[in-house]
Parts: C-alpha cells; structure tokens; sequence
C-alpha cells in the first residue's frame, strides 16, 4: 500500500483518537491501528508502519504530554524543586521495569505480534487487567493509602505493569493502574502516578520515533501539511486534558469494569473479523 495525503478530517479524528485514547485505559495504539485501518491509512498490523503514520503518530503523543503538563504542573513542579526527593525516585523505580523488558525483549516482542491475530488477543489482555480491578473491595479507593504513602513496591507494581503494556495494543495507563489500585493506594492518586509515570513513556517513544523519522530524511511529514498537523496535536492535547480530568473525578472501580467489557467486546469481535470475515483484518 503507498502513502497518500493525510486528509484534515482524518488528522482530526487520529489527534481525537489519540487523546481520548492515551489516558483512559483502552489502549491508544490498538485503537490508532483500528482507525487508521478503517481509513485505509495502514495495511499492515502496525499504525505507524508508514513513514507518514509513524511521523504523525510520533507528533500527536507530543499533545498528549502538553495535557499530561497543564493537569499535573503541580506535581511537576514539585519534583523539579526536589529532583532527589522521593517521588523522583518512585517514578525512576517505576521506569526501570519497561526500559530492562524493552531493551531485553523488544524485538522478539515486535516479531511475536505481527500477526493478524494480535490486535483482539492484545484487547483482551487489555480487559483482563481491567476486571483485576474488581478485586478491589468497593470503597476501598477512596480510603487507600495517599501518593505520599506509597512505597518501593508500589512503584515496581506500578511499573512491571507498564512493563507489559509494551506488548503492541496492549493498555499502558490500565496497566500501570490497576496494580496500584489492587495495592490499596487510594483511586485519585493512583491515577495520579499513573499519569506521571507517563511521562518518561511518551517522552522516551518520541525520542525512539524520532531518530527513525530523521534517519528517513522526514519522508512523512511532506504528507501530513503542517495545518493538519497542529490540528491533530491540538486535538490530541485538549481531548487528553478533558479526559484526564474526567477520570480524576469520576472513573471508578465501576467504571473500569465497564471499560473492561467495552474493551474485551472489541477484541473479540476484532479477533471474529480475522478469523472469519475479513472485513478490517
């Protein structure tokens, strides 16, 4: 399949996807790939398998991370006045576990999921880590331990989850929130960390991408149009702070059961179409 003109409406609708996608516990690059399927901008099993979706993927986490900013700027600012104090440390720990897996088992990882089958199986992993949470004794989020009480294990709870979530499609923010709910840290704050710990993701995928995308000489940014572009990030950006936001207030141990249905629904009906009708897959 050849590249082709990214479209304004399409931009618009991948910085939506990506927004909305990144924070709730759904997985945003197994979403990315279903959209950009369902436009015909991806052939394969990978969204950024083209040198325009791999640029433009790479530039909307950049919004992302924006929202990431403006909702946690107090948090932020509070570690860069103390980058050797404890938070610093806890997301440092929290970190370890994704980088070791990835530099470890990144590339077997990429071979294992090239298959058709991958998206709906990484959909459902995606669920099963989401009724975890149900294991969580009602009310308990609200009464566990606040972010200035959690500990060394936290963090590597926290992070061996997100270690997982390097599996392709598989959730990043479910997978580095729940364990901390099923540890008892308290529902806002676990959301919190997770959203903290975030930054150190996006930050290390952007510079990953981003030597690939200088090494094909910006082969794909000719296709996007740089109206489009900063309408995707701005997209992305304002969706992701709304639903940041969202989830700080509302999401429940109720309601990741619920995005664990929605999820699992998906991948089963992902994992039909490839298997019997071949309609997106």
């Amino acid at each position: 399949m050849e590249d082709r003109v990214l479209s304004f409406l399409e931009a618009l609708l991948l910085g939506l996807v990506q927004g909305v996608t990144e924070f709730l516990p759904v997985s945003s690059s197994g979403h990315l790939l279903l959209v950009a399927r369902l436009l015909g901008l991806a052939s394969g099993t990978d969204p950024e398998a083209t040198p325009m979706m791999m640029s433009f993927v790479t530039l909307l986490h950049m919004g992302t991370l924006l929202a990431v900013f403006v909702v946690m700027r107090k948090e932020i600012l509070g570690i860069l006045r103390n980058l050797k104090g404890r938070l610093t440390f806890l997301l440092l720990l929290s970190t370890l576990p994704a980088v070791a897996f990835a530099l470890l088992f990144g590339d077997l990882v990429e071979l294992a999921f090239r298959g058709g089958a991958f998206l709906g199986l990484a959909f459902l992993l995606t669920a099963a880590a989401l009724f975890a949470s149900l294991l969580v004794r009602p009310g308990n989020g609200e009464a566990g331990r606040p972010l200035e009480a959690m500990n060394w294990k936290d963090a590597l709870a926290a992070g061996t989850g997100q270690a997982i979530a390097i599996l392709p499609a598989v959730s990043r923010s479910g997978c580095s929130l729940v364990p901390l709910l099923l540890r008892r840290v308290r529902r806002e704050d676990a959301i919190r960390y997770a959203f903290l710990m975030s930054i150190p993701a996006i930050l290390g995928g952007f510079v990953f991408d981003l030597r690939q995308i200088v090494a094909d000489g910006g082969a794909g940014l000719s296709q996007i149009g740089w109206g489009n572009l900063a309408a995707g990030i701005l997209a992305a950006a304002v969706s992701g702070y709304f639903v940041m936001r969202w989830m700080l207030r509302l999401l429940t141990r109720k309601g990741l059961a619920i995005l664990g249905v929605y999820v699992a629904v998906l991948g089963i009906l992902i994992l039909l179409d490839h298997l019997a009708f071949g309609l997106v897959f």
